[in-house]
C-alpha cells in the first residue's frame, strides 16, 4: 500500500514549502499551485506535443527550492501527489491517441512503449521484425531496449528493421547502459564504449533516450552525468533516463543539475497491479516534483496480468513462467476476476485494462510492455483508447492493494 509520507520529505523535494506547510496546517487547507508550462521544442523534427495531464513541470519543483518562493502540494490521503487526474473525462474510448510528452523533453510518444528484451529471445529475428511491423501499422513509435538484452541480440533487430524499413525518423529509440559484461557499470571509459556499440548496433548516428540502467554505488554520480554531457554535446545521445534509481539519488541528481549537468528527463521502475508499494511512495513524490516521464517495465507483470497463469498448472520452467508464479495467489486471482469483469466492459483483453489503469495515472507516460507474437501487439495498443470510469479504477486500486 502506499505509505504516508513524513512531512519533512515532502520539503526535501520541494513539493511543500515550510512556510506554505506551516499556513496550510494551521487552517486544515491547501491550495494546489498551478501547473508550470513545459520547456518548449527547441530540436527535435518531431512535431511536439501539449504536455501531458500525467506530468509535473521541474519548473515548479525549481520553483519551491528558492527561498521566499510559496508551494502548496496538490495530495491525497496518502501524502503523495492526486493518482488520478481529476481533470479526465473518464465516459467512452478514446476516439483519438494523443502523443504525450517525455518530461522536459521534446519527444512526444504515443502511450505505449514496444519492449524489445524478448527479441532474440523468446522472439526469434523474423518474429521481431513483424512485431515491430504491427506496432508501427498500429501507430506505435517508442521502442524500449538495452545493450544487454540478449547481449545486444535486441539492438541489432531494432537497427536491422530500421535500417531496410528507413524510418529511423519516425521511431523514438530508448536504450539503457550499464550492464553489458563488456561495458559495465556507469564509469566513463564504459558508458562511452556501451554508447558506441549500441550505436552501432542500432545502425543509427543518436540514441533518442539513453538511460542509466542501474545506479552504480562505485562511481560518482556526477563523473556519469558529466560523461553524459559529452555525449549530448556531440549528438550521440539526445536525451537521459535513469533506470531503477532510488528516490535519493533522483534528488542529488536534480542537484547536480541545477549546476549545469544533464537532468534525467524520464525514470523507469517496476510498477503494476501486483507491485505497487516500491513506486507508491517517496519515488512517485519525486518523480512528480522533478517533473520526470515514468516508464513502468513489468507492466504486465510477467505475462500474469494478460490472464495466462491461472493456477499451478498453467506454468513452466521458462523464465518468465517462473517470474509470473509469484502472483498465483488469492490475491492474484482476485485482481484477475476484476480485470477479466472489467474487460468485459469494455470489450477487450484483461492485458489492455491492466495497461489502461497505469495511463490513468499521473506521471505515467508510456508503460513498457511487450509481445512474443505479432497478433499479441494489439492488445497492447487498445489500452491507450480506454476510459476506464472513476469507480473502476477505484476498484482495482482496492483489490490490487
Amino acid at each position: 500500500m502506499p505509505q504516508l509520507l513524513p512531512l519533512r520529505l515532502l520539503e526535501s523535494v520541494g513539493l511543500r514549502h515550510p512556510a506554505a506547510a506551516v499556513a496550510a496546517d494551521a487552517d486544515g487547507t491547501s491550495d494546489p499551485a498551478p501547473a508550470s508550462a513545459a520547456r518548449p521544442a527547441t530540436t527535435s523534427p518531431r512535431p511536439p506535443a501539449p504536455a501531458s495531464a500525467e506530468t509535473f513541470s521541474a519548473e515548479t519543483f525549481s520553483a519551491a527550492a528558492v527561498p521566499g518562493a510559496t508551494f502548496t502540494e496538490p495530495s491525497t490521503d496518502t501524502g503523495g501527489p492526486l493518482d488520478i487526474d481529476p481533470r479526465l473525462e473518464r465516459t467512452g474510448p478514446l476516439s483519438i491517441i494523443a502523443p504525450r510528452r517525455i518530461g522536459e523533453s521534446d519527444l512526444a510518444v504515443y502511450p505505449l512503449s514496444l519492449g524489445a528484451s524478448v527479441f532474440g529471445w523468446t522472439a526469434d529475428g523474423d518474429t521481431s521484425l513483424a512485431i515491430l511491423d504491427r506496432f508501427a501499422a498500429l501507430g506505435g513509435d517508442f521502442i524500449d531496449t538495452a545493450d544487454s538484452y540478449v547481449g545486444g541480440r535486441s539492438e541489432v533487430l531494432i537497427g536491422k528493421w530500421m535500417h531496410e524499413r528507413g524510418n529511423r525518423d519516425d521511431v523514438v529509440v530508448a536504450t539503457k547502459v550499464g550492464r553489458h559484461h563488456e561495458n559495465p557499470g556507469l564509469g566513463s571509459v564504459s558508458i562511452v564504449r556501451a554508447v558506441e556499440a549500441s550505436l552501432e548496433r542500432l545502425q543509427t548516428d543518436h540514441i533518442d533516450l539513453l538511460y542509466f540502467h542501474d545506479d552504480d554505488p562505485e562511481v560518482p554520480l556526477e563523473d556519469s552525468l558529466a560523461t553524459a554531457e559529452w555525449l549530448i554535446e556531440t549528438g550521440k545521445v539526445r536525451y537521459l533516463g535513469a533506470s531503477n534509481f532510488s528516490a535519493d539519488r533522483l534528488i542529488e541528481a536534480r542537484v547536480l543539475a541545477s549546476a549545469g549537468l544533464p537532468k534525467f528527463v524520464a525514470i523507469q521502475t517496476q510498477y503494476n497491479l501486483m507491485h505497487r508499494a516500491e513506486f507508491e511512495s517517496a519515488l512517485r513524490i519525486v518523480a512528480a516534483a522533478q517533473g520526470l516521464a515514468v516508464m513502468p517495465y513489468y507492466a504486465l507483470a510477467n505475462g500474469f496480468l494478460t490472464g495466462k497463469y491461472r493456477s499451478k498448472s498453467d506454468l513452466s520452467a521458462d523464465a518468465r513462467s517462473v517470474r509470473a508464479s509469484a502472483y498465483v495467489n488469492r490475491k492474484g486471482m482476485r485482481v484477475l476476476a476484476v480485470l477479466d469483469r472489467i474487460a468485459a466492459e469494455h470489450a477487450v483483453s484483461p492485458a489492455s485494462v491492466a495497461i489502461a489503469w497505469l495511463l490513468a495515472k499521473r506521471t505515467i507516460v508510456a508503460p513498457v510492455a511487450s509481445a512474443s507474437r505479432p497478433e499479441q501487439v494489439d492488445g497492447l495498443m487498445a489500452a491507450a483508447g480506454i476510459r476506464l470510469t472513476r469507480a473502476q479504477m477505484l476498484e482495482l486500486d482496492r483489490v490490487s492493494e
